[in-house]
């Protein structure tokens, strides 16, 4: 009898396949994200020394004075995390979307981050 998963273990496991074919160098680091229900959180990692090279939430964004959805913010997350890592020297990383699929706001924070200069 097989017993039905739940929703964070199915995450987990996707997670797994993908951590199992992408990982980050010196020279294109891994972008890993994660979402909570509130906020997004993201990482650009150097697996090779295990350093996290530059780090972001959404939780602390000041953004225009009106209230911003999730999206939105994950959006500006993006860009301010692109800011970061260029301050840093880096332009190319590898993405890593955690195990969520790419629609939302992970897909608002990657077009973000393309869009504030950062490849992938």
């Amino acid at each position: 009898m097989t017993t039905k998963l739940t929703k964070s273990e199915q995450r987990t496991r996707r997670h797994n396949r993908i951590r199992a074919k992408v990982s980050g160098t010196s020279e294109r680091p891994r972008l890993a994200i994660f979402k909570s229900n509130s906020y997004i959180y993201a990482q650009i990692i150097d697996d090779t020394k295990g350093v996290t090279l530059s780090a972001i939430s959404d939780m602390g964004l000041k953004g225009p004075k009106k209230k911003m959805t999730k999206t939105e913010s994950a959006r500006l997350a993006g860009e301010a995390l692109a800011k970061s890592a260029k301050a840093k020297g880096l332009s190319a990383v590898v993405f890593d979307r955690g195990g969520f699929i790419f629609t939302g706001r992970v897909r608002a924070f990657a077009d973000g981050a393309r869009e504030g200069g950062l490849v992938f």
